[in-house]
């Protein structure tokens, strides 16, 4: 992605700090493991109708690990995971093709539960300009629906 805009870089306190966020909790009627194996596939959250992602490092995928991700076709990001755990992973958008994002960065953490288990997505940025809240909320809401759908919750 050449002469694409970068984005500045994350850590974990981003996702308390950053100026807009969004925290969605979903309790799904499956395994961790299985949320788990959709969010680490090669083609990851394949099931989200906006969203085309796809893995741009070889296996073993860990801290470090790249991929490239578009939204509705439009919007495509450069992604770099910084946490790589055990039912949690996080990364930040290190370039993408639309200057919307200072900064830009996705947590995903996957717990047991009494019923299967609860999938925390959070959404963090720093926008460039006002304004993309709707839109932001929008897309958002339609990944966590989507994801809700395929996994029964």
């Amino acid at each position: 992605m050449g002469g694409v805009p970068r984005l500045q870089p994350v850590d974990e306190d981003f996702f308390t700090t950053a100026p807009r966020r969004r925290a969605y909790v979903l309790e799904l009627p499956v395994s961790p493991e299985r949320v788990w194996r959709g969010l680490t596939a090669s083609n990851p959250l394949w099931w989200c109708r906006l969203l085309s992602v796809e893995h741009t490092s070889p296996r073993p995928f860990g801290v470090g690990t790249t991929r490239r991700a578009s939204v509705l076709g439009v919007l495509r990001m450069r992604e770099r995971f910084f946490r790589w755990e055990r039912g949690r992973q996080s990364f930040w958008a290190e370039s993408a093709n639309l200057p919307v994002f200072r900064r830009f960065a996705e947590d995903y953490l996957v717990e047991p539960s009494a019923g299967g288990c609860r999938f925390t997505w959070t959404f963090a940025w720093e926008p460039v300009v006002r304004g993309g809240d709707r839109v932001n909320a929008a897309v958002f809401g339609s990944l966590v629906a989507d994801t809700r759908r395929h996994f029964g919750g």
